[in-house]
């Protein structure tokens, strides 16, 4: 069974989190949920539901979901022997960004990625924040210069979304096509016959 770690923090689109850790888990994959405070906080004032809560319901469901304690460096996620597949933290704020960049493990969720970096695992950060300064532009470019997929939240057209919910579905899409995840959450662009 794939493992892979899903990190919330206080950056707005807890919406893509929450679809995306819902494929994973239909699809059979062990998730476990990182959450910074303010991922919490915010993800309760977006989706107006509790994470805990929702994860929870969620375990009914499936078995293959655990919510983690942000502040326990015990976790098994914080360490190297423990082999997941993946780190996605989405939406990922700057702040985390940064922490990432310069190697600070304050948390569970920056050391697990910490961890994906250093086993060479992969790692994905989906900032969602505009305008971006130059210290966001150059920790993004520290960080895909060591590998990580950069995959801010930015939407395409060409499938002629029809609600937020396609909206958000392409971008998830784009997440598990970069993890080689099979998916039709939107149509993949093909040979298209254009005239002026």
């Amino acid at each position: 069974m794939k493992k892979i770690v899903v990190g919330i923090t206080g950056a707005s689109g807890s919406i893509y989190a929450k679809r995306l850790i819902e494929v994973l888990v239909k699809e059979g994959i062990q998730v476990n949920v990182v959450a910074t405070d303010k991922g919490r906080q915010v993800f309760a004032f977006e989706l107006g539901i509790s994470l805990k809560n929702w994860i929870e319901e969620l375990k009914l469901k499936y078995e293959n979901i655990v919510l983690e304690n942000n502040n326990n460096m015990f976790s098994g996620v914080a360490s190297g022997s423990n082999k997941y597949d993946a780190v996605i933290i989405l939406p990922c704020s700057m702040g985390t960004l940064a922490e990432i960049s310069n190697g600070l493990s304050r948390s569970l969720l920056t050391r697990a990625a910490d961890v994906a970096l250093k086993e060479g695992r992969k790692l994905i950060l989906v900032p969602r924040e505009t305008p971006l300064n130059t210290i966001h532009l150059e920790n993004m470019c520290r960080l895909s210069k060591m590998g990580v997929g950069i995959i801010p939240a930015m939407p395409g057209f060409y499938h002629h979304p029809e609600s937020i919910e396609d909206i958000v579905d392409f971008l998830v899409g784009k997440i598990l096509d970069y993890l080689n995840i099979e998916n039709n959450l939107f149509k993949k662009w093909k040979d298209t016959e254009y005239e002026d």
